[in-house]
């Protein structure tokens, strides 16, 4: 069918600027996957990456200026395409290139972004860094602050803070070198637990650090859970005299929230109030939280209703945080109340809501029934979603259920990532199904995908890491 699309297609020669997005893909889709035109070979993952290397000129990426700028429902096509394919950075460079080769589709900063997202993703820098010397070549695509905040996200999240700086220096060759790139440096150092260098950075040298740069930083510690350096921080903050806003409250209440100290974020909250400082809605969700882990729901339900009397419009975390509280506490009827009453309000569920429900219900039929609902009323399952039903049915030994959502995840363009196939995997092993696992295994370290060692498959740990073992020699 889709072959007959493509070559239907090409027999009636439809002129490239009526072609309609859905055509595009379905003539993509329509070829056997084979190798784009530029790519290389992928590195390793332990590959390092010198942005002040030579790029070498055979791993470029194609760019045209044929196609029309004003196709935004094309540009959309291109980047929902290329999302699809964030877990599979071959298929993802293929279509990047395919579709400038066959439509002249001009590339926007926007598609580039995505692509050197999934680059990065799969550590692939120096094809990363080919993409941004192409979109210096058009104004239609020129790197911008959102770019490197990009480049410095998959940097420091491969541990490579080294090259995060470098390319924070290199952001001067293109005039982003700004107090806005180095926010977004701080913020992926601090995001990915290298949260020592960004303090180096802003506190050990002559920069002057605002109160913006330490709640980065507090948020940074908070993600390391070194807790008692959170609290150090939050009083050294005093000493230095910084100002503490209301978001530096509202991080430090969230960290006594994770710390098991929900009692002291509705002290810090009453603190708030004597100041005089105004909560914002961010600000109530982590109180509804806490007062709810600290002195039940009930209590929550109420502060609910007193920002409402203040003129604090709830939104949609405000309704999770009600919705979970409930769950937790076996109030599931409740907590539905709730969900129906959100559209009435003009508040919409969002893929967080329908989680917060999914890990409490015990019966394969309701859970089937609220993904039904989910997906009816507009709301796109994730791939965390469909992990978390899969391991959820896995645990029960239902099979069945499993495949029928790997299936649906399919359908719905979505690409396994490591954490889909090892759900699918550990259900296989758990019925007996070695064999069938072993082929999804396979089939997962072909992408690139890091499976974990299992005896049952024959994989056992050793030094350098893990390798593929007779199962007699495990016995």
């Amino acid at each position: 069918m889709l072959s007959l699309i493509y070559s239907q297609r090409k027999s009636l020669r439809i002129h490239r600027y009526f072609l309609c997005p859905i055509q595009i893909l379905l003539s993509f889709h329509s070829l056997p996957s084979q190798a784009a035109p530029f790519s290389a070979k992928p590195s390793k993952p332990n590959s390092r990456h010198d942005p002040n290397s030579p790029k070498p000129a055979s791993k470029s990426v194609p760019q045209s200026n044929s196609f029309p700028k004003t196709e935004n429902t094309n540009q959309e096509a291109v980047l929902a395409t290329l999302s699809g394919y964030s877990n599979d950075w071959n298929r993802a460079f293929e279509f990047f290139n395919w579709v400038v080769a066959e439509y002249g589709f001009e590339h926007s900063t926007e598609t580039y972004n995505r692509l050197i997202d999934i680059l990065g993703k799969f550590f692939e820098f120096d094809l990363a860094w080919n993409a941004i010397e192409q979109m210096r070549k058009s104004s239609y695509s020129m790197p911008n602050h959102n770019t490197f905040r990009i480049l410095f996200k998959r940097y420091v999240s491969a541990h490579l803070v080294e090259e995060a700086i470098s390319t924070y220096n290199r952001t001067e060759e293109f005039n982003l070198k700004d107090e806005l790139s180095f926010c977004n440096l701080i913020d992926a150092l601090c995001e990915y637990k290298h949260v020592i260098e960004a303090e180096e950075m802003c506190l050990g040298k002559h920069l002057c650090a605002d109160t913006k740069i330490y709640n980065m930083i507090l948020r940074g510690w908070s993600k390391m859970r070194w807790w008692g350096k959170c609290s150090e921080f939050w009083e050294e903050m005093d000493k230095r005299r910084v100002h503490k806003d209301l978001y530096s409250y509202s991080i430090y209440m969230d960290i006594m929230c994770k710390r098991g100290k929900p009692w002291k974020a509705v002290e810090l909250y009453k603190e708030m109030k004597k100041k005089g400082i105004q909560l914002d809605v961010v600000a109530y969700n982590t109180v509804l939280q806490a007062m709810g882990r600290s002195e039940g729901v009930d209590f929550s339900i109420r502060l609910y209703r007193e920002m409402k009397e203040l003129g604090v419009e709830p939104n949609v975390v405000t309704c999770n945080t009600i919705i979970k509280l409930l769950c937790e506490n076996g109030r599931i009827a409740e907590a539905y109340k709730v969900l129906d009453q959100m559209r009435v309000r003009g508040c919409a569920p969002n893929v967080i809501t329908y989680h917060s429900i999914f890990g409490y219900l015990e019966k394969p039929k309701d859970i089937f029934k609220l993904f039904d609902r989910m997906k009816i009323t507009g709301v796109r399952p994730t791939m965390d979603t469909y992990v978390m039903l899969m391991r959820k049915f896995g645990r029960w030994g239902f099979l069945r259920p499993v495949f029928f959502l790997w299936e649906k995840m399919e359908e719905h363009g979505l690409s396994p990532d490591g954490h889909a196939y090892n759900a699918l995997i550990d259900a296989l092993i758990q019925k007996g199904m070695v064999d069938m696992a072993r082929k999804y295994d396979e089939e997962m370290l072909a992408k690139g995908l890091s499976a974990k060692p299992r005896a049952e498959l024959g994989a056992k740990l050793v030094s350098e890491g893990w390798k593929m073992v007779d199962s007699d020699d495990l016995k």
